[in-house]
Protein backbone atom coordinates (compact mmCIF):
# COMPACT_ATOMS: atom_id res chain seq x y z
CA UNK A 1 0.00 0.00 0.00
CA UNK A 2 1.02 3.61 -0.34
CA UNK A 3 0.77 5.38 3.02
CA UNK A 4 0.74 9.08 3.86
CA UNK A 5 0.87 9.56 7.61
CA UNK A 6 0.39 12.93 9.26
CA UNK A 7 1.49 13.57 12.81
CA UNK A 8 3.58 15.79 15.05
CA UNK A 9 4.16 18.14 12.15
CA UNK A 10 5.78 15.40 10.09
CA UNK A 11 4.66 13.64 6.95
CA UNK A 12 5.74 10.09 6.23
CA UNK A 13 5.40 8.61 2.79
CA UNK A 14 6.08 4.89 2.92
CA UNK A 15 5.54 2.08 0.43
CA UNK A 16 4.37 -1.15 1.94
CA UNK A 17 2.97 -4.25 0.33
CA UNK A 18 1.07 -7.19 1.66
CA UNK A 19 -1.40 -9.76 0.52
CA UNK A 20 -3.37 -12.79 1.43
CA UNK A 21 -2.36 -15.90 -0.35
CA UNK A 22 -5.72 -17.52 -0.99
CA UNK A 23 -5.84 -21.02 -2.43
CA UNK A 24 -3.20 -22.52 -4.67
CA UNK A 25 -3.85 -23.06 -8.38
CA UNK A 26 -5.80 -26.21 -9.15
CA UNK A 27 -3.22 -27.19 -11.80
CA UNK A 28 -0.62 -27.46 -10.42
CA UNK A 29 7.37 -19.48 15.51
CA UNK A 30 8.80 -20.29 18.67
CA UNK A 31 7.10 -21.40 21.92
CA UNK A 32 3.35 -21.60 22.10
CA UNK A 33 1.92 -18.83 24.23
CA UNK A 34 -1.11 -18.54 26.43
CA UNK A 35 -4.51 -18.70 24.72
CA UNK A 36 -5.63 -15.41 23.23
CA UNK A 37 -8.72 -13.70 24.56
CA UNK A 38 -11.84 -14.75 22.65
CA UNK A 39 -14.67 -12.46 21.69
CA UNK A 40 -17.68 -13.37 23.82
CA UNK A 41 -20.43 -12.76 21.30
CA UNK A 42 -19.19 -13.18 17.73
CA UNK A 43 -22.08 -13.43 15.27
CA UNK A 44 -22.95 -16.61 13.41
CA UNK A 45 -21.58 -16.86 9.87
CA UNK A 46 -23.64 -14.98 7.30
CA UNK A 47 -25.74 -17.51 5.34
CA UNK A 48 -26.10 -15.32 2.25
CA UNK A 49 -23.36 -14.60 -0.32
CA UNK A 50 -21.58 -11.32 0.37
CA UNK A 51 -22.97 -8.22 -1.32
CA UNK A 52 -20.89 -6.45 -3.93
CA UNK A 53 -19.89 -3.74 -1.46
CA UNK A 54 -19.56 -3.87 2.32
CA UNK A 55 -18.96 -0.68 4.29
CA UNK A 56 -17.59 -1.23 7.80
CA UNK A 57 -19.61 0.29 10.62
CA UNK A 58 -16.59 2.21 11.90
CA UNK A 59 -13.17 3.40 10.79
CA UNK A 60 -9.79 3.67 12.44
CA UNK A 61 -8.72 0.03 12.51
CA UNK A 62 -7.02 0.15 9.06
CA UNK A 63 -7.54 -3.38 7.70
CA UNK A 64 -4.60 -3.67 5.31
CA UNK A 65 -4.95 -7.46 5.08
CA UNK A 66 -8.12 -9.46 4.37
CA UNK A 67 -9.06 -13.14 4.07
CA UNK A 68 -12.26 -15.06 3.43
CA UNK A 69 -12.85 -18.13 5.58
CA UNK A 70 -14.61 -20.36 3.07
CA UNK A 71 -15.56 -22.99 5.66
CA UNK A 72 -17.42 -20.52 7.85
CA UNK A 73 -18.28 -18.02 5.08
CA UNK A 74 -16.89 -14.91 6.76
CA UNK A 75 -14.48 -12.08 6.06
CA UNK A 76 -11.55 -11.66 8.44
CA UNK A 77 -9.27 -8.62 8.43
CA UNK A 78 -6.12 -7.50 10.12
CA UNK A 79 -5.65 -4.12 11.77
CA UNK A 80 -2.57 -1.96 11.42
CA UNK A 81 -3.61 0.37 14.22
CA UNK A 82 -5.20 -1.97 16.77
CA UNK A 83 -3.62 -5.39 16.20
CA UNK A 84 -6.87 -7.27 16.73
CA UNK A 85 -8.08 -9.54 13.94
CA UNK A 86 -11.68 -8.66 13.12
CA UNK A 87 -14.63 -10.32 11.45
CA UNK A 88 -16.58 -8.01 9.15
CA UNK A 89 -20.10 -9.27 8.49
CA UNK A 90 -22.12 -8.79 5.32
CA UNK A 91 -23.89 -5.90 7.05
CA UNK A 92 -20.58 -4.22 7.93
CA UNK A 93 -20.57 -5.11 11.63
CA UNK A 94 -16.99 -5.15 12.97
CA UNK A 95 -16.49 -7.83 15.65
CA UNK A 96 -13.21 -8.78 17.38
CA UNK A 97 -12.20 -12.27 16.24
CA UNK A 98 -8.77 -12.70 17.85
CA UNK A 99 -7.62 -10.33 20.58
CA UNK A 100 -4.06 -10.88 21.78
CA UNK A 101 -1.86 -8.41 23.67
CA UNK A 102 1.13 -9.52 21.57
CA UNK A 103 -0.57 -8.53 18.30
CA UNK A 104 0.70 -5.01 17.64
CA UNK A 105 -0.17 -4.57 13.95
CA UNK A 106 -1.83 -7.52 12.26
CA UNK A 107 -0.97 -7.17 8.58
CA UNK A 108 -1.29 -10.09 6.14
CA UNK A 109 -3.50 -12.93 7.37
CA UNK A 110 -4.00 -16.43 5.97
CA UNK A 111 -6.68 -19.02 6.66
CA UNK A 112 -5.29 -22.58 6.64
CA UNK A 113 -8.49 -24.57 6.11
CA UNK A 114 -6.67 -27.91 6.12
CA UNK A 115 -5.62 -27.40 9.74
CA UNK A 116 -8.30 -25.01 10.97
CA UNK A 117 -5.69 -22.32 11.64
CA UNK A 118 -5.41 -18.59 11.17
CA UNK A 119 -1.89 -17.29 10.50
CA UNK A 120 -1.14 -13.63 11.17
CA UNK A 121 1.87 -11.52 10.12
CA UNK A 122 2.46 -9.56 13.33
CA UNK A 123 4.34 -6.28 12.77
CA UNK A 124 4.55 -2.82 14.33
CA UNK A 125 3.25 -0.01 12.14
CA UNK A 126 5.19 2.51 14.26
CA UNK A 127 8.37 1.53 12.39
CA UNK A 128 7.20 3.84 9.58
CA UNK A 129 6.82 6.71 12.00
CA UNK A 130 10.39 6.34 13.28
CA UNK A 131 9.11 5.43 16.76
CA UNK A 132 10.08 1.77 16.66
CA UNK A 133 12.50 -0.65 15.02
CA UNK A 134 9.47 -2.74 14.18
CA UNK A 135 8.98 -6.45 14.59
CA UNK A 136 8.51 -9.60 12.54
CA UNK A 137 6.47 -12.31 14.24
CA UNK A 138 4.04 -15.00 13.13
CA UNK A 139 0.94 -15.53 15.24
CA UNK A 140 -0.98 -18.78 14.79
CA UNK A 141 -4.51 -19.31 16.14
CA UNK A 142 -7.08 -22.07 16.19
CA UNK A 143 -9.77 -21.04 13.72
CA UNK A 144 -12.56 -22.48 15.87
CA UNK A 145 -11.55 -21.78 19.48
CA UNK A 146 -9.34 -18.77 18.55
CA UNK A 147 -6.76 -19.94 21.08
CA UNK A 148 -3.18 -18.99 20.30
CA UNK A 149 -1.18 -21.97 19.07
CA UNK A 150 2.14 -20.16 18.62
CA UNK A 151 3.80 -16.76 18.45
CA UNK A 152 7.06 -17.10 16.52
CA UNK A 153 9.68 -14.34 16.72
CA UNK A 154 11.42 -14.13 13.34
CA UNK A 155 13.49 -10.97 13.68
CA UNK A 156 16.50 -12.62 15.41
CA UNK A 157 17.05 -14.76 12.29
CA UNK A 158 18.45 -11.71 10.47
CA UNK A 159 21.95 -10.74 11.53
CA UNK A 160 22.92 -7.11 12.12
CA UNK A 161 20.92 -4.04 12.94
CA UNK A 162 17.84 -3.60 10.79
CA UNK A 163 14.20 -2.67 11.05
CA UNK A 164 11.47 -5.27 10.70
CA UNK A 165 7.96 -5.37 9.27
CA UNK A 166 6.24 -8.74 8.97
CA UNK A 167 4.07 -8.11 5.94
CA UNK A 168 2.40 -11.19 4.52
CA UNK A 169 2.09 -14.92 5.13
CA UNK A 170 1.39 -17.90 2.87
CA UNK A 171 1.02 -21.55 3.81
CA UNK A 172 1.86 -24.73 1.88
CA UNK A 173 -0.17 -27.94 1.95
CA UNK A 174 2.28 -29.54 4.41
CA UNK A 175 1.66 -26.74 6.92
CA UNK A 176 4.87 -24.83 6.26
CA UNK A 177 4.38 -21.07 6.48
CA UNK A 178 6.33 -18.35 4.67
CA UNK A 179 6.50 -14.78 5.98
CA UNK A 180 7.85 -11.68 4.26
CA UNK A 181 9.74 -8.97 6.17
CA UNK A 182 9.70 -5.85 4.02
CA UNK A 183 12.09 -3.81 6.16
CA UNK A 184 14.73 -6.55 6.48
CA UNK A 185 14.34 -7.59 2.79
CA UNK A 186 13.85 -11.16 3.94
CA UNK A 187 11.54 -14.16 3.69
CA UNK A 188 11.27 -16.56 6.64
CA UNK A 189 10.05 -20.15 6.74
CA UNK A 190 8.21 -21.67 9.73
CA UNK A 191 7.70 -25.43 9.67
CA UNK A 192 4.63 -27.29 10.89
CA UNK A 193 6.21 -27.60 14.37
CA UNK A 194 6.66 -23.80 14.48
CA UNK A 195 10.43 -23.93 14.11
CA UNK A 196 11.61 -20.86 12.15
CA UNK A 197 14.51 -20.32 9.78
CA UNK A 198 15.62 -17.74 7.23
CA UNK A 199 14.69 -18.73 3.68
CA UNK A 200 16.33 -15.86 1.80
CA UNK A 201 17.51 -12.30 2.27
CA UNK A 202 17.77 -10.16 -0.84
CA UNK A 203 20.88 -8.00 -1.15
CA UNK A 204 19.17 -5.08 -2.85
CA UNK A 205 15.95 -3.96 -4.46
CA UNK A 206 12.49 -3.51 -2.94
CA UNK A 207 11.63 -5.57 0.10
CA UNK A 208 9.39 -8.63 -0.40
CA UNK A 209 5.74 -8.05 0.34
CA UNK A 210 2.71 -10.01 -0.84
CA UNK A 211 3.32 -13.68 -1.63
CA UNK A 212 1.62 -16.95 -2.56
CA UNK A 213 2.83 -20.56 -2.54
CA UNK A 214 2.68 -22.74 -5.64
CA UNK A 215 2.11 -26.50 -5.44
CA UNK A 216 5.22 -27.06 -7.54
CA UNK A 217 7.41 -25.87 -4.68
CA UNK A 218 8.06 -22.18 -5.10
CA UNK A 219 6.82 -18.80 -3.97
CA UNK A 220 5.65 -15.92 -6.13
CA UNK A 221 6.55 -12.70 -4.35
CA UNK A 222 5.73 -9.05 -5.01
CA UNK A 223 8.74 -6.75 -4.75
CA UNK A 224 7.72 -3.21 -5.62
CA UNK A 225 6.89 -3.16 -9.34
CA UNK A 226 8.39 -6.61 -9.94
CA UNK A 227 7.23 -10.19 -9.41
CA UNK A 228 9.73 -12.83 -8.27
CA UNK A 229 9.80 -16.62 -8.31
CA UNK A 230 11.59 -18.12 -5.28
CA UNK A 231 12.15 -21.91 -5.22
CA UNK A 232 11.78 -23.02 -1.60
CA UNK A 233 14.40 -25.78 -1.97
CA UNK A 234 16.90 -23.48 -3.71
CA UNK A 235 16.14 -19.85 -2.78
CA UNK A 236 19.48 -18.74 -4.24
CA UNK A 237 17.87 -19.39 -7.64
CA UNK A 238 15.28 -16.66 -7.07
CA UNK A 239 14.60 -14.76 -10.30
CA UNK A 240 12.36 -11.99 -11.56
CA UNK A 241 9.33 -13.16 -13.55
CA UNK A 242 9.24 -11.61 -17.02
CA UNK A 243 5.86 -9.88 -17.38
CA UNK A 244 4.15 -9.13 -20.70
CA UNK A 245 3.49 -5.59 -19.47
CA UNK A 246 4.37 -3.59 -16.36
CA UNK A 247 2.34 -4.17 -13.18
CA UNK A 248 3.18 -1.24 -10.89
CA UNK A 249 2.57 -1.06 -7.16
CA UNK A 250 2.24 -4.81 -6.60
CA UNK A 251 0.62 -5.47 -3.22
CA UNK A 252 -1.62 -8.43 -2.35
CA UNK A 253 -1.40 -11.66 -4.36
CA UNK A 254 -4.12 -14.33 -4.57
CA UNK A 255 -4.80 -17.39 -6.69
CA UNK A 256 -8.02 -17.18 -8.70
CA UNK A 257 -9.00 -20.29 -10.67
CA UNK A 258 -5.45 -21.02 -11.82
CA UNK A 259 -4.62 -17.36 -12.46
CA UNK A 260 -2.52 -15.11 -10.29
CA UNK A 261 -4.33 -11.92 -9.30
CA UNK A 262 -2.20 -8.96 -8.17
CA UNK A 263 -3.73 -5.99 -6.40
CA UNK A 264 -1.99 -2.84 -7.64
CA UNK A 265 -2.09 -0.11 -5.01
CA UNK A 266 -0.79 2.58 -7.36
CA UNK A 267 -2.83 1.82 -10.49
CA UNK A 268 -6.04 1.03 -8.56
CA UNK A 269 -6.71 -2.25 -10.29
CA UNK A 270 -6.45 -6.00 -9.91
CA UNK A 271 -4.32 -7.59 -12.63
CA UNK A 272 -4.82 -11.24 -13.63
CA UNK A 273 -1.88 -13.19 -15.05
CA UNK A 274 -1.26 -16.65 -16.46
CA UNK A 275 1.93 -18.52 -17.29
CA UNK A 276 2.74 -21.36 -19.68
CA UNK A 277 6.37 -21.85 -18.57
CA UNK A 278 6.02 -22.50 -14.83
CA UNK A 279 6.14 -18.77 -13.99
CA UNK A 280 9.45 -17.95 -15.58
CA UNK A 281 7.29 -15.45 -17.46
CA UNK A 282 3.65 -14.39 -17.28
CA UNK A 283 1.06 -12.67 -19.44
CA UNK A 284 -1.52 -10.14 -18.33
CA UNK A 285 -4.94 -11.55 -19.29
CA UNK A 286 -7.33 -9.19 -17.53
CA UNK A 287 -7.75 -6.17 -15.28
CA UNK A 288 -10.41 -5.13 -12.78
CA UNK A 289 -10.34 -1.43 -11.86
CA UNK A 290 -11.42 0.16 -8.59
CA UNK A 291 -11.62 3.79 -7.49
CA UNK A 292 -10.57 3.97 -3.83
CA UNK A 293 -7.00 3.02 -2.89
CA UNK A 294 -6.84 -0.72 -2.18
CA UNK A 295 -4.14 -3.01 -0.89
CA UNK A 296 -5.01 -6.70 -0.75
CA UNK A 297 -7.78 -9.03 -1.78
CA UNK A 298 -9.72 -12.11 -0.76
CA UNK A 299 -11.15 -14.79 -3.04
CA UNK A 300 -14.85 -15.58 -2.54
CA UNK A 301 -15.88 -18.42 -4.83
CA UNK A 302 -14.99 -17.02 -8.29
CA UNK A 303 -14.66 -13.40 -7.25
CA UNK A 304 -12.02 -11.12 -5.76
CA UNK A 305 -12.94 -8.65 -3.03
CA UNK A 306 -10.48 -5.78 -2.54
CA UNK A 307 -10.08 -4.10 0.84
CA UNK A 308 -9.89 -0.31 0.99
CA UNK A 309 -8.25 0.36 4.40
CA UNK A 310 -8.78 4.17 4.51
CA UNK A 311 -5.40 5.21 5.89
CA UNK A 312 -6.41 8.83 6.37
CA UNK A 313 -9.52 10.52 7.66
CA UNK A 314 -12.55 9.09 9.37
CA UNK A 315 -14.15 7.22 6.48
CA UNK A 316 -14.86 3.55 7.28
CA UNK A 317 -13.03 0.80 5.36
CA UNK A 318 -14.78 -0.91 2.44
CA UNK A 319 -14.74 -4.42 0.99
CA UNK A 320 -15.55 -4.32 -2.72
CA UNK A 321 -16.10 -7.03 -5.32
CA UNK A 322 -14.26 -6.16 -8.55
CA UNK A 323 -15.15 -7.11 -12.10
CA UNK A 324 -12.55 -8.14 -14.68
CA UNK A 325 -12.60 -6.54 -18.10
Amino acid sequence: MRVMWHGAGAVLLAGMVTGCGGGEPETAAGDAGEPAAVAASAPAPDPMPPPARIVAERGGFIPEGVEYDMTNRRFLTGSLSEGTVFEVTNEGTVVPFVTDDELISSVGIEVDELRDRLLVANADFAVFQGDSSGQAKLGVYDLDTRDRLAMVDLGPLVAGETGHFANDVAVADDGTAYVTDTQANAIYVVDADYEPSLLVRFEDGPGPNGLVHHLSGYLLVARGDTLWKVPVDDPSAAAEVALSEPVPGQDGLVWLAGRLAIISNSANQVVALTSDDDWASAEVVGTAPFEIAGTTGAVVDDDVYVVHPMFQGDDPPVLERVAFQ
